[in-house]
């Protein structure tokens, strides 16, 4: 379990799901000026059908993901986790890197289609052991 007393933006972990939402979630972490960045790419795993993707092509977006990251946070640790259960890596990785928080912005879609994909952020913010923190949603500059 992270430690209590620790600064909440000591070492946030940041999972990403692609560039685009790399860049949109440093973008959004960027103004709270966190200490210290990790960011997660989880590679979903097919556990006994074939992967959603091919490994390679998982590991190229996952080296998107950190590139994206890297241009809002040029120190940004990078960790690539590989999972049937996206919320359970992110976990895990958390307790691996002893971040002090985890750090997502809510990637939007109706109710209807929370509700229907087990909305993972209710999981996440209910079943941390660490602070979660929910980034605003920052729009685009371009």
């Amino acid at each position: 379990m992270a430690d209590q007393t620790r600064d909440l933006l000591e070492h946030v972990l940041l999972p990403l799901a692609n560039e685009e939402d790399a860049i949109r979630t440093a973008s959004a972490l960027e103004p709270y000026d966190p200490e210290r960045v990790t960011a997660l790419h989880v590679v979903e795993k097919g556990g006994g059908v074939p992967d959603k993707t091919p490994v390679e092509q998982s590991e190229e977006l996952a080296e998107e993901v950190y590139a994206a990251v890297r241009t809002v946070f040029p120190d940004a640790v990078e960790h690539t986790a590989y999972s049937r259960d996206v919320v359970d890596a992110i976990f895990e990785a958390a307790e691996q890197v002893d971040a002090s928080a985890i750090a997502y912005q809510s990637r939007g879609g109706s109710r209807l289609v929370q509700f229907l994909s087990g909305d993972p952020s209710l999981k996440l913010v209910t079943e941390s052991d660490r602070p979660v923190i929910a980034l605003p949603r920052v729009e685009s500059a371009e």
